[in-house]
């Protein structure tokens, strides 16, 4: 990738501002380091470090460099390896809705949970209980892209993340991503339908997404069942992985679901209306927010998903397939 002398010089003396003021003072607040990266390389006109720089700028993020488990990464299928250890996942809603707020946060939708009904995740790849803090919505401006994570080098028109942290260790999210089996996340491939998945629906309904068209736009929602958002499936391939934004941790556990979740091609249009930018600025759409898939490294990706054997909830008897066609990707 081509870079100026002007851009290099900037990259250097930003690093070494960052390093001589210590990690305490790297930012005088969160939202300050929330602005200053983005994923794509200049918005508005100005500098502000894309994916190929996060580990370049600020020596708390070297891990997005030089790290070896980052995330996304390309899901090639013929490299899976069946662990017959992976129990399939529970969640725990305690039988009631939620609430939360969703906002625009000029580089994806974030719907963060209130804390008056909790949900948990337990069971697949996990030895604690996990619980939900926040969901994510990744997208592209065409449908043939928009999702993080590839399958067999193929991306789908987006990606929900549902991020998790381990309250038997840590007290909050932000402490368990910077801790050994701090988060799991897990994604969910998008793609539109004409019937929509009932939880994103709300999300995405003209009422509901107009509230939040540009950054730092919040709207309340109310009587949510996360339970609704998840396939019906218990299939899931999972690996040891990082935050796919700054500052890229890896302390993540991935588990993707086996099966898609749908939107509507309304729905999606309304997505790629949604401006990174604030009212006074020029529009930029907050479409194609992923992060680049990273190397492998010799990572196994475990599956639940028994290519050989029959499973019990097929009739018919034919060994259990994934669920996506790899050239089409498409529900078999």
């Amino acid at each position: 990738m081509g870079c100026s002398l002007e851009v290099l010089l900037l990259l250097l003396h930003t690093n070494l501002l960052l390093g001589s003021a210590g990690a305490a003072a790297q930012y005088s607040s969160q939202r300050i380091q929330d602005d200053w990266w983005t994923y794509k390389e200049i918005p508005n006109g100005n500098f502000v470090p894309g994916p190929a720089f996060w580990g370049l700028v600020n020596s708390g993020w070297n891990l997005c460099s030089v790290g070896k488990r980052q995330s996304p990464v390309d899901v090639e299928t013929g490299r899976m390896i069946f662990d017959p250890f992976l129990t399939p996942m529970k969640i725990n809603t305690g039988g009631r809705k939620i609430s939360g707020t969703m906002y625009n946060t000029g580089k994806y939708i974030s719907l963060r949970l209130d804390k008056e009904h909790l949900v948990n995740v337990s069971g697949g790849p996990m030895t604690y209980n996990h619980r939900l803090e926040e969901v994510r919505i990744h997208f592209g401006s065409e449908d043939r892209q928009g999702s993080e994570h590839l399958l067999n080098g193929q991306a789908f028109p987006g990606e929900v993340q549902l991020i998790h942290y381990n309250h038997e260790l840590y007290p909050n999210a932000s402490e368990a991503a910077r801790n050994p089996n701090g988060l799991v996340v897990v994604s969910i491939f998008i793609k539109v339908s004409e019937s929509p998945n009932q939880f994103l629906d709300k999300l995405l309904n003209r009422d509901t997404i107009t509230r939040i068209t540009y950054k730092n736009d919040a709207y309340l929602l109310r009587e949510l069942s996360v339970e609704d958002v998840y396939p019906e499936t218990q299939s899931y391939i999972t690996y040891d992985g990082s935050l796919t934004t700054p500052p890229c941790h890896e302390t993540v556990t991935w588990i993707i679901m086996n099966k898609p979740t749908y939107i509507t091609r309304v729905q999606m249009h309304s997505l790629r209306l949604l401006s990174q930018s604030q009212p006074s600025q020029i529009f930029h759409s907050m479409s194609d927010n992923v992060r680049p898939t990273q190397g492998l490294n010799n990572r196994c990706i475990r599956t639940n998903i028994n290519f050989s054997q029959p499973g019990k909830d097929c009739p018919n008897k034919k060994p259990q397939k994934l669920q996506y066609r790899v050239n089409e990707l498409i529900l078999k």
